[in-house]
């Protein structure tokens, strides 16, 4: 095998495989860096992104080449047609990079993440429940026991503490909701 061909073989390998999914990995996370304490779990997911970003995209062209009337598609890896809409994918990708930044030294900000529902401490709200349930049931046993003006006393302490439950539940499911 000559330079010539070992050459092509390396760039077409690179083509199917790493680049048009590296450049749209770029273009859509341009805040990734391999860096830092997380270094090694971003180049795992950027490389792993970019693999199987570029095997999809070159199967999808691939098949619209295939399925489309035109001049004919050899379906082989080394079609120049296939090559030069990869080439145009990863230019594409590359330039929207560029554009957001994803090439700078100091990498853009991160866009905000959303609080997901219940994202707030839950260990609290269900430790708050299970106290009000437990302030609950002693209340209704002193309420067994008590008479008089008493009893009124507990019963609106049970009314209190439902409505406190009632309130929190009401809250976290409307979270939920959204």
């Amino acid at each position: 095998m000559d330079l010539v061909t070992s050459v092509e073989t390396a760039l077409g390998l690179l083509l199917v495989f790493l680049l048009p999914g590296y450049a749209l990995t770029k273009a859509v996370f341009p805040e990734w860096r391999i860096r830092g304490a997380v270094a090694a779990l971003r180049a795992v997911e950027i490389l792993t992104l970019s693999l199987v970003l570029s095997i999809a995209l070159t199967i999808l062209v691939g098949f619209a080449l295939l399925n489309l009337p035109g001049p004919g598609f050899a379906a082989s890896w080394s079609d120049p047609l296939l090559e030069l809409i990869l080439s145009v994918i990863t230019l594409v990708g590359l330039a929207l990079g560029g554009v957001r930044g994803a090439y700078r030294k100091e990498p853009p900000p991160a866009p905000p993440l959303e609080p997901s529902p219940g994202a707030d401490d839950g260990w609290a709200l269900v430790t708050r429940l299970e106290t009000i349930d437990r302030e609950r049931r002693r209340a209704q046993h002193a309420l067994r026991r008590a008479g008089g003006p008493d009893a009124e006393r507990w019963k609106a302490a049970i009314a209190q503490l439902d409505e406190e439950a009632a309130t929190l539940r009401v809250r976290r499911e409307a979270e939920y909701r959204g």
